[in-house]
């Protein structure tokens, strides 16, 4: 089983950085120099953490299944889903990159990015770009930089929302086609369960509820066996069914708990759970938190 590689583990690499602030949804962001430590090369592994990188140069990437090789200004996006490692072919390359996990969209906007087709598993990810959009991309990277540093109250909202026009900067590119093979059985299974985990949230009113929450139950509308579905997912992120399940209602708790005035009573309901005392137990268990704590945060 190929390793996934944390956060932690990418902060022990770069030992000068101070981690993110909590709360954040672990987000960061880098000018990318390449005669620093940044130039360490990472192993191949999948990183349990989304990536946004504008690089300058020429480079190889090795993604998933794929070799791609690039030159010039590229936009690039990894997802926690995919394995990837980077390699550089010649000297003197700029850019920039951000980090964060799936709980700086979600505990803010209600809804996740994973459906985005740049960082579903089985998409296409790399963006070629001329004078024009380096210069816009640029412009983005340079707020991230100048926000993080400040002690504007906001800055993460605002952060957030630079992170986002990025992102439609994306969605408004062709990709690359000619770079990309088919994706597998295991990926196509498993952009289908995230998809079906996705469809059920964000939780819009106390009457909605989620009628998904085992493994056992997507596989049965998948039309697959339990098993099947575990390996596969597995095999396309690294994690278990079970796992996935449970970080995003996980991270959907958190976001009723701060952002209405919804009693654990009613959250407990909407995400599923029979009794109120079952919900406490998981979020303690998944947070190490009661859900008043995180209310009163």
């Amino acid at each position: 089983m190929l390793k996934t590689q944390t956060l932690e583990a990418f902060y022990a690499l770069k030992f000068d950085e101070a981690p993110p602030e909590p709360g954040t949804g672990d987000f960061n962001v880098f000018r990318l120099d390449l005669s620093n430590g940044l130039s360490h090369t990472m192993p191949y592994a999948r990183y349990d953490f989304y990536k946004i990188m504008l690089i300058r140069g020429r480079h190889r990437c090795h993604y998933a299944a794929k070799s791609i090789e690039f030159d010039g200004s590229t936009l690039l996006f990894f997802n926690p889903a995919t394995p990837y490692s980077f390699e550089r072919l010649d000297a003197g390359s700029t850019g920039f990159f951000c980090i964060f996990k799936e709980a700086f969209f979600i505990e803010n906007l209600r809804n996740g990015i994973g459906h985005l087709r740049m960082f579903e598993p089985e998409n296409k990810s790399v963006y070629h770009l001329d004078g024009r959009q380096d210069q816009e991309v640029a412009v983005l990277f340079e707020k991230m930089l100048n926000e993080i540093h400040s002690d504007y109250r906001f800055r993460f909202d605002l952060i957030r929302n630079h992170v986002s026009e990025l992102i439609h900067l994306a969605l408004k590119m062709l990709p690359d086609e000619q770079l990309y093979q088919h994706p597998d059985t295991n990926a196509r299974i498993t952009s289908i369960f995230i998809k079906l985990l996705e469809s059920q949230l964000p939780i819009q009113s106390k009457d909605q509820c989620i009628w998904m929450r085992s493994a056992g139950d997507f596989a049965d509308r998948l039309s697959v066996h339990v098993n099947h579905l575990n390996r596969a997912v597995r095999a396309a992120t690294g994690k278990t069914t079970t796992t996935h399940i449970a970080e995003r209602i996980t991270a959907e708790a958190t976001a009723l708990l701060k952002h209405t005035d919804w009693t654990v009573s009613e959250i407990s309901y909407c995400l599923g759970f029979a009794q109120p005392a079952h919900f406490t137990y998981f979020f303690r268990k998944q947070t190490k938190l009661t859900p008043s704590a995180v209310r009163d945060v």
